[in-house]
């Protein structure tokens, strides 16, 4: 069976905005520091992932070198909208086509590659979105987190953020609903007015819903690092025994401590010492290995267009063939 990891590569100014914090408009990076950390993570363990770019930081010279390396290294890029902001499903389609196109742009000019990916910031996604994306030519968008406990974590971020009326409210949806804990699970494919286009949610565990992803996990290990890790290998099993094939999601943060980012200590898990946070990212990826084929997301969707085009084929009976 097959599996996917990707990393979103939200950045300090990214999560300062998303959480009402000043400062951020002068885009304090630590970009220079975490993707050479993580690129060797990788590296050590051949592993290829999908990584998501903000489109704002690869129009910034001060991390052209950074966000070039990973293309460099063979990874994926994939496009995570330009200005980061996790209510863009409540702009208009006009801009949305704006905000995607120029992350594009800038992620291309900088990498050489043109995303066929998106992951919108926050797990925003709309109609709109998935036409704009359709009608650009994507092949996946992967915002989808079907969990219940969406509305949870938002609770818990409004509880540290310093956000009043308006921008409070942008935020309504970030990280989800409750009733996102029913959306499907693994791969689909959405059918829009521009065409279809692969959706690939963020695997969460089967039947339960809770998530799995990486900074989760190091969350519970705060409490027990035996507990996470027990947590994260049941997971994997129900998966497989439910044939779902994961797609794991990692952040920045799960390569990072709070000496490296001060401003960020708010975030859990950030008081664990770095070294302990990468034996738990290392034993998940370990754990991700040991079952599963691990791929980037596009070489993922692409084989499922492959099979999904035989099987149409096969259905189609010869009589039933156009003249």
């Amino acid at each position: 069976m097959n599996a996917t990891l990707s990393l979103d590569l939200d950045n300090t100014w990214s999560y300062m905005k998303t959480h009402g914090d000043p400062g951020w408009e002068t885009f304090p990076s630590y970009l220079d520091v975490v993707v050479p950390r993580f690129l060797t993570f990788l590296r050590e363990r051949r592993l290829r992932i999908t990584v998501f770019v903000v489109g704002q930081d690869a129009a910034l010279e001060k991390n052209a070198e950074a966000i070039e390396s990973i293309a460099a290294a063979g990874h994926e890029i994939g496009n995570h909208s330009f200005h980061h902001e996790p209510w863009l499903h409540t702009h208009t389609e006009a801009a949305i086509e704006e905000e995607i196109a120029r992350a594009e742009a800038a992620i291309e000019d900088v990498t050489g590659w043109r995303p066929h990916g998106f992951r919108g910031p926050g797990f925003t996604r709309s109609d709109a979105i998935f036409r704009v994306l359709a009608r650009r030519g994507y092949l996946y968008d992967a915002s989808t987190f079907p969990t219940f406990i969406g509305p949870l974590a938002r609770a818990y971020y409004f509880r540290t953020a310093r956000l009043e009326g308006a921008a409070r409210h942008e935020r309504d949806a970030l990280f989800g609903k409750f009733t996102d804990g029913f959306a499907r699970n693994r791969y689909y494919r959405v059918k829009t007015d521009a065409g279809l286009i692969g959706e690939l949610p963020v695997t969460t565990m089967p039947g339960l819903r809770i998530p799995i992803h990486v900074s989760y996990v190091l969350y519970l290990s705060v409490f027990s690092p035996a507990l996470a890790r027990r947590y994260f290998r049941f997971a994997l099993t129900l998966c497989r025994l439910t044939n779902t094939e994961p797609s794991i999601l990692l952040h920045p943060l799960d390569f990072l401590d709070g000496g490296d980012v001060p401003e960020l200590r708010f975030f859990p898990a950030m008081n664990l010492p770095l070294e302990r946070k990468l034996s738990v990212v290392a034993d998940a990826c370990e754990a991700l290995r040991e079952t599963f084929t691990v791929r980037p997301l596009l070489e993922y969707v692409r084989d499922h267009g492959r099979t999904c085009a035989v099987l149409e084929r096969k259905l189609i009976q010869p009589g039933d063939r156009p003249a």
